[in-house]
């Protein structure tokens, strides 16, 4: 009942009172972030998979510039990270307009994280089962780890939230996801500016 019925109605009513609360901070980050992007803009939309594998654009603040090296391509992500956007990310700040995305049914606040749709063939059947549930803002791999912990790890961990989520759980989720905000931990793994792409299933 709840995690097919109940758990839309909640994250529906949470987003929508969360984002007119806080509407005034969303827009004094997005000046913010408009004046330390050089021009890059402040929002960043991405394809994602949602629930059963389906494609949705997710809302993120952009964090880093689109500074290029002299062939053209992309610098790497440490390199692109302003200040301002380290800040942004390290508070996880950068994940609130995805409660656009809550509003809109593409995602739960509670739940697996929407990744890449080239990863979607590279899956085993078990990891696979991680889109069953609507993809969420945090989820059960990002309070035991999130960016610091291996890929198998991760899905490990989602797979066992489909399985298991509930009302409580998604209460224990909310609350460590707050503990991990204020003490800034598992933003990124060791040397990077986010996690390693994931290669396929062993």
């Amino acid at each position: 009942m709840y995690k097919h019925c109940i758990k839309r109605l909640l994250d529906f009513t949470i987003a929508l009172a969360t984002l007119l609360t806080i509407g005034i901070i969303i827009i004094l980050v997005a000046i913010w972030l408009y004046l330390a992007n050089k021009g890059a803009g402040v929002f960043f939309t991405q394809d994602r998979p949602g629930k059963n594998g389906k494609i949705f654009k997710v809302i993120k603040f952009k964090t880093m510039t689109d500074e290029r090296d002299a062939q053209g391509n992309l610098l790497p992500d440490a390199v692109r990270l302003t200040k301002v956007g380290k800040f942004v990310r390290s508070t996880s700040i950068d994940e609130l307009p995805q409660l656009i995305n809550v509003l809109k049914g593409d995602m739960a606040l509670i739940g697996p994280r929407p990744l890449l749709p080239q990863y979607l063939p590279l899956y085993s059947k078990e990891q696979a089962r991680r889109h069953e549930v609507r993809p969420g803002i945090t989820g059960w791999a990002q309070v035991n780890g999130r960016n610091t912990i291996s890929w198998e790890r991760k899905f490990e961990l989602d797979v066992w939230y489909v399985d298991h989520c509930s009302f409580w759980l998604d209460l224990k989720i909310l609350i460590l996801t707050i503990k991990k905000v204020f003490i800034r931990e598992g933003i990124s793994q060791e040397g990077q500016a986010t996690m390693e792409f994931f290669n396929g299933h062993n």
